[in-house]
């Protein structure tokens, strides 16, 4: 099922795969640079109606060293058919690209960490035809960024710190380490990193701190209910409402001086400038129920006279 943590990794990884600098140092491969990655499609799908998609499929080129394939899947909990779904992605990769395919599963706990890494064996009795091992980006190989310094060196790699430790105990430091860091890029980088961590959080406790982090920042991602979004779509739903309000000022307006222009009445530039201004619909309303009996323009605006004491 696709999540906000998928859509998240899938965009932390398409458009910044210099995060995956710590899967080349375990490796020893040394640390990628966004150029060298290209986005394929993730479809993997045959002529059979049978629907198979990686998260993300990047093709690492460097100008020296081997080139490869790296899948990357974003697994929230333990799933059984993924054994067969991972092996698949790897085989069909590799012929289709004829390239080796690195696979790495992103955790958020350590459990499905532990599971993801495998190994997941096709074997009959003692003899194993084929043996899936993803690397794991998880609790255990992911930092807890606690430097403000490392955010902004590698902003990438603090928002995976961010969604992969949001179970831990050091979560709220990291989060507010995070977020300083990220601050200290202009507002429309800082606003779409805030939102990278907060799509990859989705339903983690840690969430609502985070929003509290990052108050008053344009979504990147709409249709997640993030706190950018929300806040867009409240200012745009009070100005489409302020808009309506003065759309009608100005008709009663204009209909208030088409009705004074009917009876000849003459209107001074002051008391034009006076009706064309007014956006209270109520003022407006009252000066129209004048204008249908005035007489003179000044009318509109006459004082109703207080009611005088009782005759006895």
């Amino acid at each position: 099922m696709v999540t906000s943590t998928h859509e998240a990794s899938h965009r932390l990884f398409q458009e910044h795969p210099e995060t995956l600098t710590l899967v080349f140092e375990a490796l020893g491969i040394p640390p990628p640079s966004k150029s060298d990655f290209d986005t394929l499609s993730p479809d993997a799908t045959e002529i059979r109606p049978l629907e198979r998609r990686v998260d993300t499929v990047l093709k690492f080129e460097p100008e020296m060293g081997e080139s490869f394939l790296v899948a990357i899947e974003a697994q929230t909990k333990k799933h059984p058919d993924k054994a067969k779904s991972w092996a698949y992605y790897v085989a069909h990769l590799r012929a289709k690209y004829d390239m080796p395919v690195l696979l790495v599963a992103v955790c958020r706990d350590r459990p499905t960490a532990t599971w993801a890494a495998g190994p997941f064996e096709c074997a009959v009795g003692p003899w194993t035809t084929q043996v899936t091992r993803p690397f794991v980006l998880g609790p255990e190989t992911v930092p807890k960024v606690t430097d403000e310094s490392m955010v902004t060196r590698q902003p990438g790699l603090a928002a995976l710190s961010a969604i992969v430790h949001s179970e831990d105990r050091m979560a709220p430091a990291i989060l507010e380490t995070v977020a300083r860091g990220l601050l200290s890029f202009d507002p429309p980088t800082t606003a779409y990193w805030f939102e990278v961590v907060e799509v990859g959080l989705e339903d983690t406790p840690t969430k609502e701190k985070w929003r509290t982090l990052m108050k008053g920042y344009t979504t990147h991602f709409p249709g997640h209910g993030t706190l950018f979004e929300e806040t867009y779509l409240e200012g745009k739903a009070e100005g489409q409402a302020a808009g309506r309000a003065a759309g009608r000022a100005e008709d009663r307006a204009a209909l208030i001086l088409r009705v004074l222009e009917k009876h000849a009445i003459h209107v001074p530039e002051d008391i034009r400038e006076r009706i064309t201004s007014c956006t209270d619909l109520d003022t407006l309303t009252l000066w129209f129920d004048r204008s249908l009996s005035a007489t003179a323009a000044e009318d509109l605006f006459a004082e109703i006279p207080a009611a005088g004491p009782a005759e006895t």
